[in-house]
């Protein structure tokens, strides 16, 4: 019988079947460790800049103190404007030119979908995937991809519950991004509903490209709906709020995916009192919540921001994302001590035991194994009070909310 150690090795050399024997040292040096990233500094998504320019604060903090293992970070950050051919070109140019040891925190759905294959071909860690599409799971096809944040399709399946929990004879509109991202939810929806899915759920969908949803939010109240759920990014969604508001379309539950739910960058600019009693999945701690004023995590965020960040908006969940995301692999680049190899950086992302990120939710941890790349399971519903998430019930993890 294989004793514990074994069985764990046996499991991970099961898991990541591709991993080369040899160790790839590319991006480390004695005094350096090169990380790659691509971010929508424009485009349609470039609300989420501000979560690599703090990661990049992040770094230069990490290496003001010493850095990692003697070496310092070195932050390469290119922007690709949210678009995957771009993505593309710019993750050639970080593993072919810049050399990079891993890349981190790509940002986008479809971005990540377009240099997924790539990374896994040239075994090129493709760390904390900055999307919440289920698939960056599937470590058996893609072991060199980990993804970070809780999977859309669950969180779907969560707001279908709670929806039939509060409204049982709910017709519900359903407005997504017409990605794999939108689409997610799409999936979420119907695993909950089943065979009821085409009588109860009617949908609209919108491309990245489109300058507004407001023809979308129009042909969604007119189907006579009285729930809605938006996944939607920023721009979109703050759009969506706008436009349900503003035609006075009253849906008695309104659920916002939780990567569009920052008071900077998304409820605000919509007008805070637009947005009221929309309910979304909260795994991060909001910075305008009150209840976090002595919190030391936050207190220790709002620290590092003034000195590191001082530019950022503290209103902004993307940088309580950025900063929790990049503790994260400093996690991992801890545990793997001097052997920061390409192999290494993979084999503790996935080792990674009830890790405690000071911007988390009380009771939420990032946990990984060889089987499972998905870090974050567990949110917390949360409701807009027109300045602040005010969370309400309990811890879950992934569907049980039902």
């Amino acid at each position: 019988m294989l004793n514990r150690r074994s069985a764990i090795a046996a499991a991970a050399a099961l898991a990541v079947p591709h991993l080369a024997r040899a160790a790839d040292t590319t991006g480390i040096s004695s005094s350096e460790v090169r990380i790659g990233n691509t971010a929508p500094y424009s485009g349609p998504a470039s609300a989420y800049g501000t979560i690599a320019r703090c990661e990049a604060a992040f770094f230069r903090m990490v290496n003001e103190q010493g850095g990692v293992a003697g070496r310092r970070i070195t932050f390469i950050s290119y922007d690709d404007g949210y678009s995957p051919p771009k993505t593309v070109e710019q993750v050639r140019r970080l593993v072919e030119q810049d050399r990079v040891t891993c890349l981190f925190q790509n940002i986008g759905t479809a971005s990540n979908s377009a240099i997924v294959r790539y990374a896994n071909q040239r075994k090129v860690p493709h760390l904390f995937v900055g999307s919440g599409a289920d698939k960056w799971g599937n470590y058996q096809d893609a072991p060199w991809t980990i993804g970070w944040q809780p999977s859309y399709r669950i969180e779907a399946q969560i707001y279908t519950h709670h929806m039939l929990r509060e409204r049982p004879d709910a017709k519900l509109a359903l407005l997504y991004q017409n990605d794999d991202f939108g689409k997610d939810y799409v999936v979420g929806v119907r695993d909950v509903l089943k065979d009821r899915f085409d009588s109860v759920v009617r949908t609209a969908s919108f491309e990245v490209s489109d300058p507004t949803v407001d023809s979308q939010v129009l042909s969604l109240q007119s189907s006579g709906a009285n729930v809605l759920l938006t996944a939607a990014t920023p721009k979109f969604a703050a759009q969506a709020i706008r436009k349900v508001y503003d035609i006075s379309w009253r849906p008695a539950l309104h659920f916002l995916t939780n990567v569009s739910i920052s008071a900077g960058a998304v409820m605000n600019p919509a007008g805070p009192e637009k947005g009221k009693d929309i309910i979304t999945s909260a795994y991060l701690k909001d910075p305008t919540d009150p209840s976090w004023k002595h919190d030391p995590g936050m207190t220790e965020w709002r620290t590092f921001m003034q000195r590191y960040y001082p530019d950022g908006d503290l209103t902004d969940a993307g940088n309580i994302f950025g900063y929790g995301i990049a503790a994260t692999l400093l996690q991992v680049l801890r545990q793997c001590g001097k052997d920061l190899s390409r192999e290494s950086l993979m084999r503790e992302a996935a080792n990674l035991r009830k890790v405690e990120v000071p911007v988390l939710l009380p009771g939420i941890s990032v946990d990984t194994s060889p089987t499972n790349f998905h870090p974050i399971r567990q949110m917390q519903l949360a409701r807009w009070t027109g300045s602040t998430w005010d969370r309400f019930g309990g811890v879950f993890e992934g569907a049980t909310a039902s």
